[in-house]
Order: structure tokens, then C-alpha cells, then sequence
């Protein structure tokens, strides 16, 4: 394992793999597993009993809940949540065996991993089918099956998720300003939609007198 010395803290009962990389001020906790060649960033949280599979990227100051289950090759961006006992799962067409009754071993898949954008959050018990893509500051509610892409700063609920709501960078359900206009009450940022997008409105530009 390569880290930042004593800003790193690894619970004895963990295991981390001597090839993973852990960055500064990273936690990871209690029966949590981090496997050779994944990258966790500076700043990160792996809960109890949390999964994190070979070659996974994790960006800076991602939080894992306790059993959030990731596997390769995932990618998080900065700043991702995932709740507890929430699933990244990796293979389009799992079998146990092959169709002449061999066991499968790992030269007889492909993994597909699923992506989180900056600051989303996953739900717990959450499933994120490879190899979607979650957006920016996007939220998964609690129990969904996401199994196609999610738009930046959408809430997704259900099975299969469907969007129902936008949110903010606070997580926040935004507020209708008019007909293509939102606003977050809690940071007070405005956004414009475009059918089944959401975009941060540009900010005001002065003219000089």
C-alpha cells in the first residue's frame, strides 16, 4: 500500500492491498477491502465492510458508506457518495459457467465499469447497472436500479430509475422560476433547462459604461 504516512488511518481489521494507493487525510475502515492497483484519492471515507475493487478510481473526498459494494473498473469523480450497501456492479451478462458447464474465470468476461460524476450521490441500497453514467451533482435515490444514464443534477428514483425531480450542488430539490428556469434555495445558483438536460445559467456579464 502507498500512502501519505500518518495522515492515512487503516483500521487493523481492513485490507489493503499492498499495490493500492491511498491518499492524504483517507480513511478506511473496519472489515473494509481496497484491492492492488485501485487509486482512492485525498480526503476519502471507505466505511466498514466497504468494497473496492481492483483498479478502481476514486477522485478526492468521496465518502463510502458502510458495504457500498464498487467494482472494477469503476471511476468516481471528486467528491462522490455512495450510501450504504449500494452496488457498482461491472458485468453486462452474468454466469457462473460457461454455455459447455466450465466455470468462468476471469479470461472469459469483460468488465464494464459504471462512472460517477463530480459530487453525485448514490442512495442506499442504490444499484448502478455498468456501464451507465451518473452526472454531475446528480442523486440516485435510496432502493433505485439506474440502468441508463443519469443528466447532471438529476434526481432519479424507481425501478428502472426515472427521473423526477432536478437538484442543486446542496442535494437540494430546485425550485421552478419560470417556464426553463430553476433556482436552489439553498446556494441561491440558477440553472436553465433544455428538454431533458440542466445547465448552471452563465453568470451575469457587466458592460462597461
Amino acid at each position: 500500500m502507498t500512502g501519505s504516512g500518518d495522515r492515512v488511518r487503516v483500521e487493523p481489521s481492513a485490507d489493503v492491498d499492498d499495490a493500492a494507493t491511498l491518499g492524504a487525510g483517507t480513511t478506511v475502515w473496519h472489515l473494509a477491502q481496497v484491492r492492488e492497483d485501485a487509486v482512492v484519492g485525498a480526503g476519502c471515507t471507505v466505511g466498514r465492510g466497504a468494497y473496492v475493487g481492483p483498479g478502481v478510481r476514486l477522485g478526492d473526498g468521496c465518502k463510502l458508506q458502510n458495504y457500498a459494494l464498487v467494482y472494477e473498473p469503476a471511476v468516481l469523480e471528486d467528491g462522490v457518495f455512495v450510501g450504504p450497501a449500494a452496488v457498482l456492479t461491472n458485468d453486462l451478462y452474468p454466469r457462473a459457467v460457461n454455455p459447455d458447464g466450465t466455470v468462468k474465470t476471469g479470461d472469459d468476461w469483460q468488465a464494464v465499469g459504471v462512472t460517477i460524476r463530480t459530487g453525485a450521490a448514490i442512495g442506499a441500497r442504490a444499484v448502478c447497472v455498468a456501464p451507465v453514467t451518473v452526472g454531475r451533482w446528480a442523486t440516485v435515490a435510496a432502493g433505485a436500479v439506474v440502468t441508463t444514464d443519469v443528466p447532471d443534477f438529476a434526481l432519479v428514483a424507481g425501478v428502472p430509475a426515472r427521473r423526477i425531480r432536478w437538484v442543486g450542488r446542496a442535494g437540494v430539490p430546485l425550485e421552478r422560476t419560470g417556464p426553463e428556469s430553476w433556482r436552489c434555495p439553498t446556494t441561491g445558483d440558477e440553472f436553465v433547462e433544455d428538454g431533458d438536460t440542466l445547465r448552471e445559467a452563465s453568470p451575469a456579464i457587466s458592460v462597461p459604461a
